[in-house]
């Protein structure tokens, strides 16, 4: 009986703003090569495939059917998860957890450079009826959420533009950032306002790459030796899909996806015992939003937390030590891959100048961006 489920191996390409000089497919390649060599397994050794890719971001149907011969998934058993790489994670586990699977690889990747109308395709998922005749950037509901926000905890711009700088800057020490920089508040809020109080700099940029994960139950984890990190807890929520029906000051659909996670992973409170994480932080204030909903701190503390240094590397709970989207770059549903792949070297203690000590649980947290009100929350450890 299978008990528990790990990640036994891993692998990216890094992540870039644009990509030219290689297809997605041999982005996947290059991540898959690297996993399989990573967990000491060959493709042929593994008994399904699972890809996080939805059709009309990737301009083709049944997107799976371009995935199988650089994953070495050809007559294997192979699906699509429409979501992040985070729900495609949770289906691995699950297919693993039914006994019938040892071993499943899971694969996600951005080409987003290839897509030349990415606000266009954004606003195709609004309500045909009563939003998308209106015509306004998908910023524009940022926009709105973010102001809501503000005003219901208190927050400023001027916090705000303090989560820009703080990730960006630990993009620094990320080999795999494509956005790097060292920034100051005065930057992201003289940067162009795109929808007030979003300005430019307060909107993760885009990227291309590639992540590939393999899991095991836990017999072959232990017989493939290594470092196995363990899935403790996951957990996922689709609010209402309806801009008018929606709570526009608080992330119900990461409140909740993380009250499964946590009661999955017998955690009561994870203030104290997750001792670091990685978050959506697609735009600023989504890092503070998130914060409050996975419990970190109360509603209208996590500006404080952040001014305080809470959060940083050298704090009690660091936040998107990776670089966070707003540094690595927001990758559409890949986002979770690149929290995961963090998560896995903070556990294994491989992340170089942004090693966290002395951590043992983490935590990753995605939302599928606007207008969606869909999320999940994924807890792992290296015990």
């Amino acid at each position: 009986m299978v008990k528990r489920v790990a990640i036994v191996g891993i692998g990216t390409t890094g992540f870039r703003p644009v990509t030219p000089d290689v297809s997605f497919r041999e982005l996947i390649f290059e991540a898959a090569r690297k996993a399989y060599s990573d967990a000491g397994i060959e493709p042929s050794e593994i008994g399904g495939f699972v890809t996080a890719a939805e059709d009309f971001l990737e301009g083709y149907s049944i997107a799976d059917e371009y995935c199988p011969d650089q994953i070495g998934a050809v007559l294997k058993p192979t699906q699509t998860i429409p979501g992040d790489f985070l729900h495609a994670l949770a289906t691995g586990y699950m297919m693993i957890m039914t006994g019938a699977f040892k071993t499943v690889a899971i694969e996600a990747h951005s080409k987003a450079s290839n897509v030349k109308t990415i606000d266009d395709m954004m606003g195709f998922a609004l309500d045909p009826v009563y939003n998308r005749p209106l015509r306004e950037t998908p910023h524009a509901i940022a926009g709105l959420e973010m102001t809501r926000y503000m005003f219901e905890t208190c927050t400023s711009s001027e916090q705000c533009a303090k989560v820009v700088v703080k990730n960006r800057g630990n993009a620094m020490r990320n080999p795999y950032a494509a956005f790097a920089a060292e920034l100051t508040e005065k930057d992201v809020l003289g940067s162009e306002p795109v929808s007030l109080p979003l300005h430019r700099l307060d909107i993760a940029q885009h990227a291309d790459g590639a992540v590939v994960a393999v899991l095991a139950d836990d017999q072959t984890a232990q017989a493939l030796g290594g470092t196995p990190i363990w899935i403790d807890g996951i957990g996922w929520c689709t609010d209402t899909p309806t801009l008018e029906m929606r709570d526009w000051g608080e992330a119900a659909y990461a409140r909740i996806a993380a009250e499964m996670a946590y009661r999955m992973a017998g955690i009561a409170n994870p203030r104290g015992l997750v001792d670091f994480a990685e978050i959506c932080d697609e735009y600023s204030y989504k890092e503070l939003q998130h914060m409050e909903a996975l419990k970190f701190c109360n509603r209208g503390e996590a500006a404080d937390m952040l001014e305080s240094g809470a959060t940083s590397l050298q704090g009690e709970l660091p936040v998107n030590i990776s670089g966070g989207a707003l540094g690595v770059g927001h990758l559409f549903e890949a986002s979770g891959a690149h929290k995961i792949l963090e998560l896995v070297e903070q556990l294994r203690g491989h992340a170089g100048a942004r090693q966290i000590p002395d951590v043992n649980i983490g935590l990753a947290q995605v939302w599928r961006g606007v207008p969606t009100a869909t999320g999940a929350v994924a807890i792992l450890s290296n015990m």
